[in-house]
């Protein structure tokens, strides 16, 4: 069996003890059914991971002595996706897939032609929904950090999220002139090392919408000639970048 991964958002020293809380005791014990002396992989979303072993099991606890310590690689490309809410549990699906594609922060917000409406407590349980499917994400696919996921917002506070130099993107189907193509190998960006790459609702971008992004520094772009969902529209656009900077196709690292 392979030796589980576990998120433990402390950072923690060699040779010290550790614990983990009662959520794990019995995952660890009843469906893993390890027991004392055996190894976990901890990570704490910080690019730091832990080789641990076992040392016994509380009612409410998991004691670890921590054995070693590894920096693990963060991506030089950070990456914010600022998403309008979808229907349904496609969110969930987005972060997911979103969080191994490699992005820094997830900024969910409200457009026009948004179906949901979330609001008030209902809001804030989504998101720490979604935050906790990053984590798993980021546990499964080997991340050495996991993405912010941040409340839900408007469309005019996401325009705002952007970092002060990431390049600044909006997909939109009715874009006639601009591809992501053209964006991403025009020599204005060649050295761009940070994005914001904004997605519409299943009814897309109104007009009004699309003039507020451009006057906030975003440039309107297209996939191509296909509507894509707004789940696929993502990955996408995601994949590309990735593939673009050098996430895909190298087995090069680079430890910050």
């Amino acid at each position: 069996m392979a030796i589980p991964r576990i998120y433990h958002p402390q950072a923690l020293s060699e040779g010290t003890p550790a614990e983990l809380e009662e959520e794990y005791c019995a995952y660890l014990r009843d469906v893993l059914r390890l027991k004392e002396g055996d190894e976990l992989t901890l990570f704490d979303g910080m690019g730091h991971e832990y080789r641990a072993v076992i040392s016994g099991f509380a009612p409410t606890a998991v004691h670890l002595d921590v054995i070693t310590k590894e920096d693990i690689s963060l991506p030089e490309t950070r990456i914010t996706l600022a998403q309008s809410l979808p229907k349904g549990s496609k969110m969930e699906f987005i972060i997911q897939k979103a969080t191994e594609l490699g992005v820094s922060r997830i900024v969910p917000f409200i457009s026009s032609r948004s179906i949901p409406r979330l609001s008030g407590d209902r809001a804030a349980g989504k998101a720490a929904r979604w935050r906790k499917v990053a984590v798993e994400a980021s546990r499964q696919c080997g991340r050495g950090d996991v993405p912010e996921v941040s409340e839900i917002v408007s469309f005019n506070e996401m325009l705002r999220t952007a970092d002060g130099d990431a390049l600044r993107i909006i997909l939109w189907e009715a874009e006639e002139q601009l591809g992501i193509r053209e964006i991403l190998t025009d020599e204005r960006y060649a050295e761009a090392n940070g994005f914001c790459i904004v997605i519409g609702p299943e009814g897309g971008f109104s007009w009004e919408e699309i003039e507020k992004a451009r006057q906030s520094g975003f440039i309107s772009v297209s996939l191509g000639r296909l509507i894509l969902r707004t789940e696929t529209a993502p990955l996408a656009v995601l994949s590309i970048i990735q593939y673009e900077k050098g996430l895909f196709g190298t087995l090069k690292e680079t430890v910050t």
